[in-house]
């Protein structure tokens, strides 16, 4: 029986008793395989033959004992590295040469490690936290106030306008209102609790009442028609002892003469102006 046919691939020269590789399910011996595939080092710039380790990092290539820190010089091999400006580095030497400082530890800020960025500083993320309750922020909202930053619910709790309805905190959009602050949906009448925002308001005892409500509850009553008299917008009233009067009810109860500015006599609930009160 005739011996198999065993060549090189390319050279077609017999593989008998010597080493060889195979590529693509073709059998190539070393010389071959050097020259056709072998990667160059990136360090040493040598060809990495097929019987030496070959380290790949993106697209460059290394021997097992060139794949070192451009820096110190130490060895990579299954060790962490950075990469910068096409250097390889170890993480001692990239953390000294580039990584940032923590602004609240000032410590580096390894390579891969998370980081927060804010106002042009970074922070480890475990340091970027709260002024208040020191709970890292992460990715939730934040208030800065004097170069210090806290989360939302510290800052509503120490420093934002408390509704004078709801106690809660006022974050946007709030009322003022005789000193004291309000949400804009908090802002109704005591009494029929109609929403105030943009109507005419009182108050009485700290409460907002609106204008109607007001005056049905808590105005003077006219001694003549029984409404109230409100003094809004400037509107004249007339007092005698315990009793008021719209401007325009105060007239004789006989002879319905105004009686503003006018002398006038009291006959139990009524008044009446001389000549009425001379005839009775």
């Amino acid at each position: 029986m005739e011996n198999e046919i065993f060549d090189c691939f390319h050279c077609k020269e017999t593989l008998y008793g010597k080493k060889y590789t195979i590529k693509d399910d073709s059998p190539y011996c070393v010389k071959c395989f050097d020259s056709l595939f072998a990667n160059p080092c990136e360090r040493c710039k040598k060809i990495i033959e097929c019987n030496s380790k070959d380290l790949a990092y993106k697209d460059s290539h290394w021997h097992e004992t060139c794949f070192r820190c451009d820096k110190c010089d130490h060895s990579l091999v299954e060790k962490p590295f950075a990469a910068k400006d096409e250097l390889l580095l170890c993480i001692e030497c990239y953390s000294t040469e580039y990584s940032s400082k923590c602004f609240g530890c000032r410590a580096t800020i390894m390579p891969g490690s998370r980081k927060m960025e804010y106002n042009g500083s970074n922070w480890h993320e475990t340091c970027f936290v709260c002024q208040s309750c020191r709970e890292p922020v992460g990715n939730k909202p934040f208030v800065p106030k004097e170069s210090k930053i806290y989360c939302m619910p510290c800052y509503e709790k120490q420093f934002a306008n408390q509704c004078k309805s709801c106690r809660k905190a006022i974050t946007k959009g709030g009322i003022s209102f005789q000193e004291q602050q309000w949400h804009r949906e908090c802002f109704v009448c005591t009494s029929c609790e109609k929403n105030l925002v943009g109507e005419k308001s009182t108050s009485k005892d700290d409460s907002p009442y609106c204008v109607d409500c007001f005056d049905n509850l808590y105005a003077k009553k006219c001694a003549a028609c029984a409404k109230p008299i409100t003094g809004q917008g400037g509107a004249k009233y007339i007092s005698f002892e315990d009793r008021q009067w719209h401007h325009d009810c105060f007239t004789c109860a006989k002879c319905s003469k105004s009686l503003v500015g006018e002398k006038f006599l009291t006959q139990q609930d009524d008044v009446l102006c001389p000549a009425c009160g001379s005839a009775i």
